[in-house]
């Protein structure tokens, strides 16, 4: 059975590793990575998975994002991600513990609206879709069925701009 844990009780080296080892070492490239680029995860809202030899298996970080309008307006969002799994422990649902606990910490009176890049069959289970990302733009390359968000009002969400660093 998987234990959860704040992510800030790792060590952060052995968080690099697991990073590299279930995305490979050139995951900086990654489009996801340019979104969030000088952001520190949040602390309150990234966990670990530990198994029951208390070895890391899974994360789940998110971010403090901004999706800025053609107006030049920001509105904050929380990116999700990466959920990563230690290949040879993926299927096993550390991932679905990880996704349970991390939307679980958003507070429920002031929630953000939630943007990944992922896939749509397995975050729909968390009611992510790319329903009004359509007219998103990243920094980089991505597949535009894979950039989801979920929010609790697709009327808060633009339906246009560029997703990025919150700087506010």
């Amino acid at each position: 059975m998987a234990t959860i844990v704040p992510l800030e009780a790792v060590d952060p080296q052995l968080t690099e590793e697991l990073l590299d080892a279930a995305f490979g070492p050139d995951r900086f490239a990654r489009t996801a990575y340019r979104i969030r680029t000088g952001m520190d995860w949040l602390p309150g809202l990234s966990f670990a998975a530990m198994d029951d030899d208390d070895f890391l298996v899974g994360t789940i970080q998110l971010w403090p994002v901004a999706l800025t309008d053609p107006q030049g307006r920001a509105h904050p969002m929380l990116m999700v991600g990466p959920v990563a799994v230690m290949p040879g422990h993926q299927g096993e649902g550390y991932g679905k513990a990880l996704m349970a606990a991390a939307l679980g910490a958003i507070d429920p009176q002031a929630p953000l609206p939630q943007v990944l890049i992922g896939d749509a069959e397995y975050y729909g289970q968390w009611d992510f879709s790319a329903r009004m990302t359509g007219g998103w733009n990243c920094p980089g390359p991505y597949e535009k069925h894979r950039l989801l968000a979920r929010a609790s009002s697709d009327a808060v969400l633009p339906e246009q701009g560029m997703l990025g660093p919150w700087m506010g």
